[in-house]
């Protein structure tokens, strides 16, 4: 069982596998089993400035495929984005599209950081 930490700018915090883009994290969400997501929301831009898939992206994925990790934190510091993660993951779960029993947190697990 792994942790995966989703964030394309931030240090990986101690015990968990990095992803740094949205198809990163489906892989792992798809081939390991997953005990704690932490997601961030924005993930940067291309070469063009285009936005690229969000977190907001991979919980709409994960309620749409069925994916689980046991628990999720939104450790984003985009107020809206984890507003919007939270309450699809609450009403994917509320619908059964999404596990009962997946821990959903508003607020981060781990210490953000940044080392440059």
């Amino acid at each position: 069982m792994i942790n995966v930490y989703l964030d394309d700018l931030r240090d990986c915090p101690k015990d968990f596998v990095i992803a740094r883009n949205y198809e990163q994290a489906i892989n792992l969400l798809t081939s390991n089993n997953v005990n704690i997501l932490s997601l961030d929301h924005d993930l940067g831009e291309d070469e063009q400035g285009n936005l690229l898939p969000t977190g907001y992206d991979l919980v709409k994925y994960m309620c749409e495929y069925g994916l689980r990790a046991n628990k999720i934190y939104l450790h984003t510091d985009n107020g809206v984005g984890r507003e919007n993660m939270y309450q699809t993951l609450k009403g994917a779960q509320r619908r059964g599209f999404i596990d009962p029993d997946i821990e959903i947190y508003h607020y981060s697990i781990t210490e953000n950081k940044y080392s440059g």
